[in-house]
């Protein structure tokens, strides 16, 4: 009789416990951070650089009310400073106060930077072998996850006559490489895992994305060579919203670059609107060109390269279009040229990369 009771008390308790087990909800799993969502990713190589695409992100930001965030690839130490004697790692310190403070004047607050080391080269397999390709690969996909950007704006990734820096094509190069893998969730697994209660340093509970477009710019002495290869629009139109053109906003933002152009600053500084509305409609001088181009890279979903920045952000899927192989005639002598060249001809064909523009003959 006892052990009768006993086992009827055993299912009792049991019963009576069967509704808290199923009362027991499921972790809640937050979603991502709308704080650091973007519409364009801008990713250059050193602070000042990212005065390539600033006209145009005034514009961005002012009158289209996007959001807009940037990646520095490098701290930018082995530069010269022109203004104190900082040098190297000091040097680089201030660069970065710099590029925050010429980022802030724009009113882009995110900004970030990868551990490249700063290397005065002009050839991309240089910077890319000195900075620890894989590691900051793996931090520029883990920011586009995070940042889940529309656009992307990159230096151009190819050897032109210019300043040609190594960084800046190392920079493009891994832009395009993070563009094509960010979505695939095979790609830094680590980097999608999380979901826990307790801390782990090394789970980031990420989601993948894809980002639509990615657009280049060039530092090519000649720039006319890349007319009608993208979107375009005028660095001296007016600004609805600040009543000033967009090069000079873009200008007012590279007035903190102070350890790089010191003269210039305080000469320009000095001037009237009148003087620099001379200075910036001169071709010769002007810092940025009359209409400037975005180099269009290439889109996710179907879209022409002279299409807006905006435009075909959905829809259908692109393609991308079959490379072939040259046939040359039996019998006739021709060399394939190897380094940044033999480097950057496989890399446009596994990227999808084959209607950029290449220098022919090649040239350094």
């Amino acid at each position: 009789m006892r052990s009768h009771l006993l086992r009827m008390a055993v299912f009792v308790i049991l019963v009576m416990s069967l509704p808290v087990l199923s009362a027991q909800t499921p972790q809640k799993v937050n979603t991502p951070d709308d704080r650091y969502k973007v519409d364009i990713l801008e990713v250059v190589a050193h602070p000042d650089d990212e005065a390539f695409f600033t006209p145009y992100l005034a514009r961005a930001i002012y009158d289209m009310h996007k959001r807009v965030a940037v990646v520095f690839s490098t701290h930018g130490g082995s530069g010269v400073n022109r203004f104190t004697r900082e040098r190297g790692p000091a040097m680089a310190n201030e660069r970065e106060i710099e590029a925050r403070e010429a980022c802030a004047r724009l009113g882009i607050k995110n900004v970030w930077f990868l551990d490249g080391k700063d290397t005065a080269s002009q050839d991309v397999l240089n910077s890319l072998s000195n900075w620890g390709h894989g590691a900051n690969l793996e931090r520029l996909v883990a920011l586009i996850r995070l940042t889940r950007p529309e656009v992307i704006f990159t230096h151009f990734p190819g050897v032109f006559i210019g300043e040609n820096h190594g960084d800046h094509q190392a920079t493009g190069v891994l832009v395009v490489e993070a563009f094509d893998l960010a979505a695939d969730p095979t790609v830094f697994p680590s980097q999608l895992a999380g979901d826990m209660n307790h801390y782990e340093s090394y789970l980031s509970n990420l989601q993948t994305w894809q980002a639509k477009k990615i657009y280049f710019g060039s530092d090519a002495n000649d720039n006319k060579q890349f007319d009608g290869s993208g979107a375009t629009y005028s660095v001296r139109e007016i600004s609805p919203s600040q009543k000033k053109p967009y090069w000079r906003l873009a200008l007012d933002s590279a007035m903190e670059h102070r350890t790089q152009f010191p003269d210039d600053i305080d000469h320009l500084s000095k001037m009237s609107d009148a003087e620099l509305e001379k200075i910036m409609s001169d071709p010769n001088s002007a810092w940025w060109s009359e209409p400037s181009t975005l180099i269009f890279g290439k889109s996710y979903y179907a879209s022409k390269p002279t299409d807006d920045v905006f435009a075909n952000l959905d829809g259908k899927v692109s393609s991308c279009p079959s490379s072939g192989v040259a046939q040359r005639p039996s019998g006739e002598s021709y060399v394939n040229l190897g380094g940044p060249w033999g480097f950057y001809d496989e890399f446009r064909k596994a990227h999808c990369l084959q209607s950029i523009r290449v220098a022919n003959p090649p040239e350094i």
